[in-house]
C-alpha cells in the first residue's frame, strides 16, 4: 500500500508507475541501446539476436507471451532456437545481474532505500517442470499445483524494480524418487534443499557483500520473521533496520522478566540451567496483548488511497522481549495494526529499530511491502511473468530475469522521460 507522506516521519513516498504509448517515440531503438550493454553476456550473435527478440515479444500486445507466440510473431523468430536459447543457452548470468543492478542503483539507488523480500507462485497443470509440487500459492490464496520463486525487490523514493530470485525447489524434489525428473530438468548438482528463509538470507548476504545498491530497510512477511537465519543475516548488517510481519501466536513479556540460575541434577550429573523467576509472569501471545491495550494508546493513520476513498487504521507500538522457549531471546519494537469497526483484524511486526523510532516511522515501513507486490503484478499482467513453459531450471531462470530487465526498463523510460500518465506502452509487432 502506498504510505501518506503528510507525516514527518516519513520520508518518501513510492512513486507509482505511469507511462503511456505516446511518451515514447522510439522504444524499439531504445531498446537495443539498452541490449548493447549486455552484449558481452553472450558467447554468439544468434544469442544477443534471440534475447533482443524475447524481450521485444514482452512488451508486445500478445495475448500469451509465452515463446512460441513470441517467435511467431517477432521479425527473424523462429521457435526451436528460442526455445534452445531460453532453456539451454549459456548466458552469464551473474554479470547480467551485476550490469543490470548498476542501472538499478542509477535510476532509483537512495541511501534509505529498502529491500523487500516476497515470494510468488506460479499454477502449472503438469508435474514435470521443476520444482512443481502442492504447496501453497500466494497468487491464487490456496494449495495447488505450482512453482514458487523468492524474490528481492528494491525501493525508493524514485521507484521499484525486483533485483534478484531464486526459484524455491520443495525438499521431495531430492529424493531419489525425483532423481529422473531433476536430469530432465537439468538441476545443477550442486543445487540443494534450502528453505525460503534461506534462500532470502542468501540473497541478502549477496546485497551486503557486493554493495551494488544502497539500502536501509529490509521487509519481509511472517514467513522469513520467524526465521532466526533469516533475521540474524539481517542483524549482521550495520545499520541496517527490519520489520517485518510476525504471527498472532508469538509470544513476548511486556517487561523484562526477570532470569534465575538454577542448579538441576540430569542422569547423576549436576549442571546450571536458566530458566525465568517463579514471580514471572508467563509469556503472552502478541493477540492477547494487543487486544489488552486501551483505546487510548492507538493512533488513526491513512495508509493508501483506495477506490472508494482513503483506508485508514490504528496503530501502536510497544517495547516488548520475545520468547523463546520460556526464555528471553531479545528487546524488539513490537508494531500492531488494526483495522476499523466493531471487529477489527490485527497485524503484528516486529522490529530492531532504535529505542526512539517514532510510531510515524514504523507506520511508513508497514507500507512499503506495496512495491514488491506491484512488482508481480506488473511483470505478470504487462510482460508475461507468469505465461512461461519452460520446464527446465535455466528455462525459469533466464525467463524471470528477462522480465526483471524488461520490467526495470520501463521504469527507466519513465525516469527518463520524467512525465506521468496511465499506461503501460506496449510494441505493436
Amino acid at each position: 500500500m502506498l504510505p501518506d507522506i503528510r507525516q514527518t516521519d516519513y520520508l518518501y513516498a513510492v512513486p507509482k508507475f505511469e507511462l503511456e504509448r505516446d511518451d515514447v517515440s522510439a522504444l524499439l531503438h531504445e531498446l537495443k541501446g539498452f541490449h548493447e550493454h549486455f552484449a558481452d553476456c553472450f558467447q554468439r550473435s544468434e544469442l544477443r539476436e534471440n534475447f533482443f527478440r524475447y524481450m521485444t515479444g514482452q512488451f508486445s500486445q500478445l495475448e500469451r507471451k509465452s515463446i512460441e507466440p513470441i517467435a511467431f510473431a517477432v521479425e527473424g523468430g523462429k521457435v526451436r532456437a528460442m526455445q534452445r536459447f531460453v532453456s539451454e543457452a549459456v548466458w552469464d548470468e551473474d554479470r547480467i545481474m551485476d550490469k543490470y543492478r548498476s542501472f538499478v542503483n542509477e535510476d532509483i539507488g537512495h541511501p534509505d532505500g529498502a529491500l523487500i523480500f516476497d515470494e510468488s507462485g506460479f499454477v502449472k497443470k503438469g508435474d514435470d517442470s521443476i520444482g512443481v509440487a502442492r504447496q501453497y500459492c500466494g497468487t491464487i490464496g490456496k494449495v495447488d499445483n505450482c512453482q514458487v520463486g523468492v524474490f528481492a525487490a528494491y525501493t525508493s523514493a524514485h521507484g521499484y524494480a525486483l533485483i534478484d530470485k531464486r526459484l524455491y525447489i520443495p525438499e521431495q524434489w531430492f529424493s531419489g524418487d525425483y532423481t529422473i525428473k531433476r536430469e530432465k530438468c537439468k538441476l545443477p548438482e550442486g543445487v540443494k534443499f534450502q528453505t525460503k528463509p534461506q534462500l532470502a538470507a542468501e540473497m541478502l548476504r549477496d546485497f551486503s557483500a557486493k554493495q551494488q545498491i544502497p539500502f536501509r530497510y529490509v521487509l519481509a512477511d511472517s514467513v522469513y520473521t520467524t526465521s532466526p537465519e533469516f533475521i540474524e543475516t539481517v542483524e549482521s548488517i550495520t545499520g541496517v533496520v527490519y520489520l517485518g510481519q510476525a504471527p498472532e501466536s508469538t509470544t513476548c513479556w511486556p517487561k523484562n522478566p526477570v532470569v534465575v540460575k538454577k542448579e538441576v541434577t540430569y542422569r547423576g550429573r549436576t549442571r546450571e540451567k536458566r530458566t525465568v523467576s517463579s514471580d514471572t509472569k508467563k509469556p503472552i501471545t502478541f493477540k492477547a496483548f494487543a487486544r489488552s491495550i486501551n483505546d487510548f494508546f492507538w493512533y488513526r493513520r491513512k495508509v493508501s488511497e483506495g477506490t472508494k476513498g482513503p483506508i485508514e487504521y490504528e496503530f501502536t507500538k510497544r517495547r516488548v522481549v520475545l520468547s523463546h522457549h520460556g526464555l528471553p531471546l531479545k528487546t524488539v519494537w513490537l508494531v500492531i495494526r488494526r483495522t476499523m469497526g466493531k471487529e477489527p483484524q490485527y497485524s503484528y511486526f516486529i522490529s530492531n529499530a532504535p529505542v526512539s523510532t517514532r510510531l510515524e516511522k514504523l507506520v511508513w515501513l508497514s507500507g512499503l511491502r506495496w512495491a514488491i507486490e506491484q512488482c508481480f503484478e506488473e511483470t505478470k499482467t504487462e510482460l508475461g511473468m507468469d505465461q512461461y513453459e519452460v520446464r527446465k531450471f535455466l528455462g525459469w531462470n533466464h525467463h524471470i530475469l528477462t522480465c526483471m530487465l524488461a520490467h526495470y526498463f520501463l521504469w527507466h523510460l519513465k525516469i527518463r522521460l520524467g512525465k506521468k500518465s496511465t499506461s503501460y506502452y506496449s510494441i505493436a509487432v
